[in-house]
């Protein structure tokens, strides 16, 4: 298994009890330039100064654009920006990152489990859990709700209770009917999860066999346009998808995969 990728799960269950351990070596790496910085001031100031010691930052870049939300965020804001959709509906995004993008050139539309207290321009929020048919009702049209949807990072956490979503092993794929059931004939639906050797990593999240979600979307007229990949070692590709290169993903332990699906017309019209 990838050693980098051993830390970042090590970093990520650290996180969880308030211990960063990347910012706890950094800013122990930091104390002797902080105290030679100080003193180097101090002697040529006369004025109030007060300890507000920002140990780690010399060790970092000027901003964090390697991480794989940085890149599905840009990517995907970008192509529905050039799409320019009727209406788009966001699931359970990250609101300080992807729709915050999205908000700010066009209004958006966000459903979550999780509350949201703050009001924000450019975005409608209502509090809707996916996985249950029922919330959809008002939204389930004949036509579909919306022409354009995105669903980024999050659909690997359906059913796994870390949200205080219901525990149920099949959450994914019920969020993923009725996320189908949103989108109207010919919209296109923007889909990122992590994709890999299937499993549970309990209770963060799934990591997919893509042919997992290629056979979902497949049942509910989803059609494949593109899967663009992102890998910690490879960077941002687009995939040719064919069974010899999911097979290459599946020997893989962990990519990011960004599906761009169309849904088709139903047959029975």
């Amino acid at each position: 298994m990838n050693i980098k990728y051993n830390l970042r799960k090590i970093n990520f269950l650290l996180c969880q009890f308030g211990i960063d351990l990347i910012k706890l070596i950094n800013s122990l790496r930091g104390l002797s330039n902080f105290f030679y910085d100080w003193f180097k001031f101090k002697k040529n100031y006369k004025g109030l100064l007060k300890f507000s010691p920002c140990l780690h930052d010399r060790y970092e870049e000027a901003g964090i654009a390697k991480s794989e939300y940085f890149w599905q965020d840009l990517l995907v804001a970008r192509w529905i920006h050039n799409a320019a959709p009727s209406k788009h509906v966001d699931i359970g995004s990250r609101i300080d990152g992807f729709v915050a993008h999205i908000a700010s050139f066009r209004e958006i539309e966000v459903f979550d489990i999780r509350p949201i207290t703050t009001n924000i321009p450019g975005i409608k929020f209502t509090k809707m859990n996916l996985m249950d048919f029922n919330s959809l009702t008002e939204f389930d049209k004949e036509e579909g709700y919306c022409d354009s949807l995105s669903c980024l990072h999050a659909i690997e956490h359906f059913g796994l209770g870390c949200y205080g979503d219901p525990i149920n092993p099949n959450g994914y794929q019920i969020g993923l009917e009725n996320m189908a059931k949103l989108l109207r004939s010919g919209g296109l639906f923007y889909l990122s999860t992590p994709i890999g050797k299937q499993r549970v990593e309990f209770n963060a999240n799934w990591v997919f066999d893509p042919r997992t979600i290629l056979s979902i979307a497949k049942e509910n007229r989803l059609e494949l346009k593109k899967l663009t990949i992102f890998s910690h070692t490879d960077g941002v590709y687009e995939l040719d998808v064919n069974d010899k290169n999911l097979s290459k993903l599946l020997q893989q332990d962990y990519n990011l995969g960004i599906f761009t699906f169309i849904k088709s017309i139903s047959k029975e019209k």
